[in-house]
């Protein structure tokens, strides 16, 4: 019986012939290529869908918060009614947070992506 040794490839050795890297193969509109776009569309799609579906949730509570806060409408701040204060002023911090989230993620999608399909 003979013994052998099994090693990892070297990590000097070209790249199999006739392979591609993933970025011509995107840049061909290969089968594969598509496949990779079609990817990155859905995760963004669904990122936000997920921040769209959050921002409204927020939105509607914040509007039954106020339709059925007891004394909203009575309780008067420099003059404005306190519920049209938080509806003219409320809501933009939480439209600012949405963008934000909504930006940071679809950046680390894409760079997700781009670390998939760019050559090592």
């Amino acid at each position: 019986m003979t013994r052998v040794r099994v090693t990892a490839p070297r990590q000097s050795a070209p790249a199999l012939p006739g392979r591609y890297p993933l970025g011509e193969e995107v840049a061909e509109d290969s089968d594969a290529g598509r496949v990779f776009i079609r990817s990155l569309v859905r995760s963004q799609l669904r990122l936000g869908l997920v921040v769209a579906c959050g921002f409204l949730l927020i939105l509607a509570a914040f509007a039954l918060l106020l339709a059925f806060g007891p004394g909203m409408a009575e309780t008067k701040v420099l003059g404005i009614p306190l519920d049209w204060l938080l509806l003219g002023v409320g809501v933009y911090p939480v439209v600012g947070l949405s963008a934000w989230l909504f930006t940071r993620a679809a950046a680390r999608n894409e760079a997700r992506y781009r670390d998939l399909v760019e050559e090592k």
